[in-house]
C-alpha cells in the first residue's frame, strides 16, 4: 500500500467515527481537519502580521503615524484573508448561517459596540495624524488629567507613559470625545512660566538681569525663543515677576527644569543681596489705653 492510499484509509476510518446532521458530516476526521486548518491559519496570520510589521518599519520615507496606519490596515487584511481561506478550505457554506445572522448582528451591535468604536477611532487618529507615537499629550476626562508620552496606538487603546513610569491605557474613543492637549502636534517648543517674587526696595533692573542670567545658564532652556521677565503684580509683601522660558523636550518633564531654574535664581540672588520676601504684618496702634490692666501695671 502506497503512502497516499494509507493516508486515505486512515482518513476514511477517522471519518467513520461520527454522524450526519442533514447534509453535514460531523466526525473525528472533520474535527481534526478543523483543528489543523484553524491552527495553520493562526500561524500564517501571525507570521504575516510580523512580516508586515517589519516591512513597514523599513519604510523610512513614511513617518511613524503613516507606518503604524499602514501596518494596522494591512494586518487586518491579512487576518480577514486567512479567515475566509480557512472557511473555504473547510467547505463551510456561510449562507447556512443566515438563520443566525440576525442574532449574531444583534450580539455584535451590543457586545462589540465599544470594540468596533475604538477600532475606528484608532484608525481615524492615525489617518488625521493628530496623535502620533512619541507625542506628549495631556488628556482631561473631566475628573482626572493624565500627562505623558504616547508609547503606542493599539486597536483598542492608546498607551501613554507618564514621568513616574505609570502606563495608562486610554480607549481610543476617549481621545476623540474628550479634550486633548498635544504638546508636540505642530511644534515641540513649549513655554513654561515660573513665578519669582522679590522684596520691595529691590533694584528691578538688577533682579531682571539675574533671572535672565540664571535662565541662560540652565540646561534644557532654549536660547531662542529667548527667556523674558515680566513684572505681573505689586503684591502685599512682594513684587511678583514671571520668568518665561522655552524648552523643546517636554517628554523629559517640566518640574525638573523649574527646579534647576529656581535654584540658579536663588544662588544669584544670594550672591548679589537680592532678598526674597516672606509674609509679614505691621501693627499700628493709634491710641494706647490710659486705664486698664495693661496701663496700671508697674513699669
Amino acid at each position: 500500500m502506497t503512502l497516499p492510499e494509507a493516508i486515505g484509509a486512515v482518513m476514511k476510518r477517522l471519518d467513520g467515527f461520527g454522524f450526519d446532521i442533514g447534509n453535514y458530516r460531523i466526525s473525528l476526521y472533520r474535527a481534526l481537519l478543523i483543528l489543523i486548518v484553524v491552527g495553520g491559519m493562526l500561524v500564517v496570520a501571525r507570521l504575516g502580521s510580523g512580516f508586515v510589521r517589519k516591512l513597514f518599519r523599513r519604510l523610512t520615507r513614511l513617518d511613524s503615524a503613516q507606518q503604524l496606519l499602514g501596518e494596522k490596515l494591512v494586518t487586518i487584511a491579512v487576518w480577514l484573508l486567512c479567515f475566509f481561506t480557512a472557511i473555504d478550505i473547510l467547505g463551510i457554506d456561510l449562507t447556512a448561517l443566515a438563520v443566525f445572522s440576525g442574532a449574531f448582528g444583534l450580539a455584535v451591535g451590543f457586545g462589540l459596540q465599544k470594540t468596533f468604536g475604538n477600532l475606528i477611532a484608532g484608525i481615524i487618529l492615525l489617518m488625521d495624524r493628530s496623535i502620533k507615537p512619541g507625542d506628549v499629550i495631556a488628556v482631561n476626562d473631566g475628573k482626572n488629567s493624565v500627562v505623558g508620552q504616547v508609547n503606542r496606538i493599539g486597536i483598542r487603546a492608546v498607551s501613554v507613559i507618564t514621568r513616574d513610569k505609570k502606563e495608562f491605557l486610554i480607549p481610543n474613543e476617549n481621545l476623540m470625545i474628550n479634550q486633548v492637549e498635544n504638546w508636540s502636534y505642530s511644534s515641540r517648543d513649549i513655554r513654561i512660566s515660573v513665578p519669582v517674587s522679590v522684596a520691595y526696595g529691590t533694584d528691578l533692573d538688577l533682579a531682571e538681569r539675574l533671572m535672565l542670567d540664571a535662565a541662560s545658564g540652565t540646561e534644557r532652556i532654549l536660547a531662542y525663543p529667548e527667556p523674558v521677565v515680566r513684572l505681573i503684580a505689586l503684591g502685599e509683601s512682594a513684587m511678583q515677576f514671571e520668568l518665561r522660558i522655552w524648552i523643546d523636550d517636554p517628554e523629559d518633564g517640566l518640574g525638573n527644569v523649574r527646579s534647576d531654574l529656581l535654584k540658579a535664581v536663588w544662588h544669584r540672588f544670594q550672591q548679589n543681596g537680592v532678598q526674597v520676601p516672606y509674609p509679614q504684618r505691621d501693627i499700628h496702634i493709634r491710641e494706647w489705653p490710659q486705664n486698664g490692666p495693661i496701663a496700671n501695671q508697674p513699669q
